[in-house]
């Protein structure tokens, strides 16, 4: 019986790791014969599993998602990055999450095997979360854009701009883009024939949905660079256009997402599209770079760095 029982669990954890298998192919990962797989299987359907099964040469089993949640099958790596995810979660941009997700890290640090529950402990209680101070969205509009997306349904919603400026949008949804702070969705306007990017936690969605509409192609044919060229520039107080006298890889690496849109020139150097609210902000993070650059636009932010310059030079 015991050993029936660890098969069972393998053979579990087996049809979670991928969607289709072939009785031959489960047979041999098991070390059985196919007959033995077909008896495991109602086994399993007789616990609750839902497993369907086709016949003939190409036929196989796939695991289908139950009434329940059952129960799920982990290796110690994907373990611990639930739990470094629930972690960051519990500090994220989704209201309300936060609670939810360190109910959910508690049961499962409970049921981790102590060699697993030192590591991911060492971890979060070295970890420091500065907390967050940017509006966060609520999760049942993000789930509705979600739905919206996949279904390619039109969205009527109510939105405030930067300006502070409100009114009823009309928009065919194309994604969601989460830059690590904010979130954001790309969109058709139908109203003002053109793409447009939403943040999130302005959103106000309105029922029921619009039409359904065939998907457009994104602008410059990739959502992200559009998204993060119009929030790391244009949606700033002070958007920038800065040269830096280096490489790409000088300093992609130390950019995040949202910091702007980087793109290589034919000299060598690089193109950095990005803004602020404020110029002194601005001139800070391009002095944290810690390499040339050269201010094409604003020509505050040129004013600001003579100004800056002045002072470090009296000190």
């Amino acid at each position: 019986m015991l050993e029936t029982s660890v098969r069972l669990l393998r053979l579990l954890s087996l049809m979670q790791s991928r969607p289709d298998w072939s009785g031959a192919d489960l047979a041999d990962r098991l070390g059985v014969t196919t007959r033995t797989v077909r008896n495991d299987i109602e086994r399993l359907r007789i616990l609750g599993y839902q497993v369907h099964s086709t016949t003939g040469t190409a036929g196989g089993y796939r695991l289908a998602p139950g009434a329940a949640l059952p129960p799920l099958l982990l290796d110690d790596e994907e373990a611990v990055a639930v739990a470094i995810s629930l972690h960051a979660a519990a500090s994220g941009t989704v209201t309300g999450i936060e609670e939810t997700s360190l109910s959910a890290l508690a049961k499962l640090r409970r049921l981790l095997p102590s060699r697993l529950r030192h590591r991911t402990d060492a971890l979060l209680t070295a970890t420091l979360t500065v907390p967050g101070r940017v509006p966060t969205v609520d999760p049942d509009t993000l789930i509705g854009i979600a739905a919206a997306v996949r279904d390619r349904e039109g969205l009527r919603f109510d939105y405030q701009g930067h300006d502070g400026t409100a009114g009823v949008r009309r928009a065919e949804p194309h994604r969601l883009v989460h830059t690590g702070r904010r979130w954001y969705l790309l969109a058709w306007d139908n109203d003002r024939n053109d793409w447009r990017t939403f943040r999130a936690d302005r959103i106000r969605l309105r029922t029921p949905n619009g039409p359904r509409f065939t998907p457009r192609e994104p602008p410059e044919g990739d959502a992200v660079t559009h998204v993060v060229r119009g929030t790391a520039s244009t949606a700033y107080r002070y958007p920038a256009k800065v040269r830096l006298h280096c490489p790409v890889e000088a300093v992609a690496e130390r950019l995040p997402p949202a910091a702007g849109l980087l793109r290589e020139q034919d000299d060598g150097s690089c193109l950095l599209e990005t803004g602020s609210e404020n110029l002194h902000d601005l001139a800070s993070f391009l002095g944290s770079l810690g390499v040339p650059f050269t201010v094409l636009d604003p020509p505050e932010l040129r004013d600001h760095l003579h100004t800056l310059a002045a002072r470090y030079a009296q000190a």
